[in-house]
């Protein structure tokens, strides 16, 4: 499903991601900086710092979250471009972090090195990609070794899927309602947004059941005074709130 698409996609990443991060902190023995990446330098700026060698981090990960992926059918064949997806987020993401150097602070000369995104812009990305996922077909062919499944673009009209690209081929069970089978709670008494007309909106996550409204009473603190030197001081307050869950 597209569900597992994205679950690949992100889990391969991850491991890509930490792998980078930690030979780029020194935290592993086997791997350090990037060492490509010193060349003439751009206007205004120098390289300097740590740049983080997110090649090495893919490769680990390929080998990795692909291990298994060895099989001739079409959820291998599924599991690996998806795996790959996640992974080319990284690379194409990749920027050039600065630390500006000088005195009071000013930016006289500026260190660059060449570093990954923020997890938090991968996932919105794949997020993106799941939203946009390719459907695909199953085909067999007979081979050497025995018959071999691969994935074809299920609808001629649309562009093909890229290696950048989501693909699944079978479609998402119904999450409104429990499931054991697929692991799905469903949506009833999930806390939802009246006001969104996304997907954390009543309409959407509630699958047109309709919503629940109950009001709560909430302890904060509030009419906080900062008094020299040095603590704060806070009143507790008493809110009330609209909370709204599904049917």
């Amino acid at each position: 499903t597209r569900e597992s698409a994205f679950v690949h996609a992100i889990a391969s990443a991850g491991v890509a991601f930490a792998v980078t991060r930690s030979c780029a902190e020194g935290t592993s023995t086997i791997c350090g900086c990037d060492s490509h990446h010193k060349g003439p330098p751009g206007e205004g700026w120098k390289w300097g710092g740590c740049s983080e060698d997110a090649d090495f981090g893919v490769l680990v990960s390929r080998e990795f979250a692909d291990a298994r992926e060895n099989r001739p059918d079409a959820r291998s064949a599924m599991n690996r471009h998806n795996n790959e997806a996640g992974r080319t987020t990284i690379l194409d993401h990749m920027h050039l972090k600065c630390k500006c150097h000088g005195l009071s602070g000013s930016c006289e000369v500026k260190t660059c090195w060449w570093a990954q995104p923020d997890f938090r812009a991968i996932g919105d990305y794949l997020k993106d990609k799941y939203d946009s996922a390719s459907e695909m077909v199953v085909e067999k062919h007979r081979e050497s070794r025995g018959w071999v499944e691969t994935l074809r673009a299920k609808y001629a009209l649309f562009k093909p899927p890229t290696e950048r690209d989501l693909v699944y081929y079978e479609n998402s069970p119904n999450f409104c309602e429990p499931n054991p089978e697929t692991g799905s709670f469903g949506t009833r008494d999930r806390t939802c947004n009246v006001t969104s007309h996304g997907i954390d909106g009543c309409d959407l996550l509630c699958c047109g059941r309709g919503h629940n409204t109950r009001t709560e009473k909430r302890k904060e603190k509030c009419h906080c005074i900062f008094h020299w030197c040095c603590y704060v001081s806070c009143q507790e307050c008493i809110r009330v709130y609209d909370v709204h869950t599904c049917k």
